[in-house]
């Protein structure tokens, strides 16, 4: 890269770094592995999310993320984990569907017992 390149980049860096054309090549270069590697952790950030994501919302039906899954595997129903987040999120009566076709399709989902909820506990003083 040319020095008009490296300083166009550098536009917005803190100190001689963005216009001092040595240490603006030095940074320009360290951010360009920066984005790099983060554009490839932002993917691993996001399944991440998604996999909370359905873990929480089957859980609320009494079922683990793994078992949920596998049941899902067996019956050939190909859902990407994003596409599961945003119905955990947003449908809940089409993912409680999907969580007991889960559930049928796979024996160790049917053991879970589902969590109880506690009362309302007032005390009037």
């Amino acid at each position: 890269m040319n020095k008009k390149e490296i300083l166009k980049l550098a536009k917005g860096f803190r100190g001689r770094a963005k216009n001092c054309i040595r240490i603006a090549r030095e940074r320009v270069e360290k951010a360009l592995q920066y984005s790099y590697r983060d554009r490839r952790n932002k993917k691993r950030d996001m399944r991440s999310l998604w996999i909370q994501s359905i873990n929480a919302g089957t859980r609320q039906h009494g079922v683990n993320y793994g078992n949920f899954m596998h049941g899902l595997m067996k019956e050939n129903i190909l859902l990407n984990r994003k596409v599961l987040s945003e119905i955990s999120m947003h449908e809940p009566y089409s993912f409680k569907a999907l969580v007991d076709i889960s559930r049928n399709a796979f024996p160790g989902n049917k053991n879970v017992v589902l969590p109880t909820r506690k009362a309302d506990v007032s005390i009037n003083v």
